[in-house]
């Protein structure tokens, strides 16, 4: 053996080798080899961790999109370690979580927190409870590539090579179906244990397109994609409706100040905020396409005798949109727009579906403005409606669709950069005008917030173990 090994320099053993990542050999290295690895990892998970106390939302992304690969590729390839990543789980319940929630965090919440950005999770994964799928969908996935490999054929011909690319692309398509389809039973699963309506409801509108495009947006400070240690707490507190540190009790106009109020309450003029945000990006967007006359708040033509079919159409000859231009749709056919940012938590839309929610006030705009820009203006009308988490309703989402491909038309960038920068910098401007009235001064005749007050007390009802 030994004149073998200085013979061809091979390392002979029989207990087992480290091979791409993942251990081979006995049972018993296997697990010295997973257990190394694993303390690694705590150790990374807590040095994070303490970074995220100054900085939650670059930790949070450097966790979610680094760290935490790390581990997959591991339970992707080796079967029976999920008890051995128990110190792992303990690290980022005991540590990780609770930094970057500012330690606003129970067990319970942790089948919530487990799922996907799209699903209204946090999409910070359990390498326990995912261990076993992991390797499951990996051995699918492989499975033409071990075929082919225990056939040991020497030559493979054309035709041979494209079946198996092909049986490895539908392993593959399989693999992500049925990935997705644990994803959905998990997460209507959760949404069906929560006993809050209001959390509830919030979870569900969470599991639409765009309420969670900030929380998946490497936080870039060139495009203001970063958010300071407060903003990210709050964001994440306003996301699971969690109570925020020193916030008053009592609104300046002497309401209580949860957080359905405060994104109603017209004092600091936040509302408007949020709107004209809204407005001043869009314009800002037309203004990166080859569209001409762009004007905000473009005034209506006065009406000379016009009869409308609905009554609460707006016949003021002083009526304005807010966004105008030339070219969207068509060369030399104006485009005109009105938008809305609707309170999701308000009574009059969360007894509404999601869906139904944004419909009914597209059908809002488009009987207040809509027959009056046709007739009248001879132009197109555009709603842009979206809900305080970023939903869009589906006039807004092809409206901005068609700006991100004339954007791309003159950028040169591809259709899918366009939108996804259109989409994170409107997800990131509702989300700070959101941020800035939940924190906003609206007043002198504030309720004094001590370091003493109760927290717990004040939110027991809604924070209960019972609700998850």
């Amino acid at each position: 053996k030994q004149w073998y090994q200085r013979r061809v320099r091979v390392n002979i053993t029989a207990e087992g080798r480290r091979y791409l990542g993942a251990p081979l050999g006995t049972l018993e290295f296997q697990q010295n080899y997973v257990t190394d690895l694993v303390q690694n990892w705590v150790s990374e998970t807590e040095n994070i961790s303490k970074i995220a106390e100054t900085e939650p939302h670059a930790c949070y992304s450097a966790f979610c999109v680094g760290l935490s690969k790390r581990w997959l590729f591991l339970l992707r390839t080796t079967p029976g370690i999920a008890h051995l990543f128990a110190p792992l789980e303990a690290a980022i319940n005991s540590a990780f979580i609770p930094t970057i929630l500012d330690n606003h965090y129970s067990l319970h919440h942790r089948d919530l927190f487990a799922l996907p950005a799209r699903d209204g999770g946090l999409g910070i994964l359990s390498p326990m409870a995912t261990a076993y799928d992991e390797y499951d969908h990996s051995r699918s996935a492989t499975a033409p590539l071990v075929l082919l490999i225990t056939e040991q054929n020497t030559t493979i011909d054309s035709a041979k090579s494209y079946t198996v690319a092909k049986q490895l692309k539908s392993a593959k398509n399989d693999v992500i179906s049925a990935k997705r389809r644990q994803q959905v039973v998990k997460r209507d699963s959760l949404n069906d244990r929560l006993e809050d309506k209001q959390l509830k409801r919030q979870h569900q509108e969470l599991c639409h397109r765009g309420s969670s495009t900030w929380l998946t947006t490497l936080p870039l400070s060139e495009h203001s994609f970063n958010l300071n240690k407060q903003d990210f707490r709050d964001a994440l507190a306003l996301r699971y409706l969690l109570p925020m540190k020193g916030i008053p009790m009592n609104c300046a106009c002497g309401h209580i100040n949860d957080i359905e109020h405060c994104l109603s309450c017209p004092l600091g003029g936040y509302v408007y905020l949020r709107h004209n945000s809204i407005r001043d990006l869009t314009a800002n967007f037309l203004k990166m396409t080859r569209c001409k006359n762009i004007q905000i708040e473009p005034p209506l033509l006065p009406l000379t005798g016009e009869v409308f079919q609905y009554k609460s159409a707006i016949t003021a000859n002083d009526a304005r949109l807010d966004v105008g231009a030339t070219g969207v749709w068509s060369p030399n056919v104006k485009s005109l727009c009105d938008i809305r940012v609707f309170n999701s938590l308000a009574p009059s839309n969360a007894s509404l579906s999601v869906e139904d929610a944004l419909r009914k006030h597209e059908q809002d705009k488009i009987r207040a403005y809509g027959e009056r820009v046709l007739q009248v203006e001879k132009c197109a009308f555009s709603p842009l409606i979206f809900s305080t988490n970023g939903v869009m309703g589906p006039n807004a989402e092809s409206f901005y669709a068609q700006v991100a491909r004339l954007m791309s038309l003159k950028t040169k960038q591809s259709y899918s950069d366009s939108i996804r920068y259109i989409r994170q910098r409107l997800s990131f401007s509702i989300l700070k005008t959101i941020i800035v009235s939940r924190r906003g001064f609206r007043g002198t005749k504030v309720t004094k917030v001590t370091e003493e007050t109760d927290y717990n007390l004040l939110y027991m009802t809604r924070f209960n173990a019972d609700n998850f």
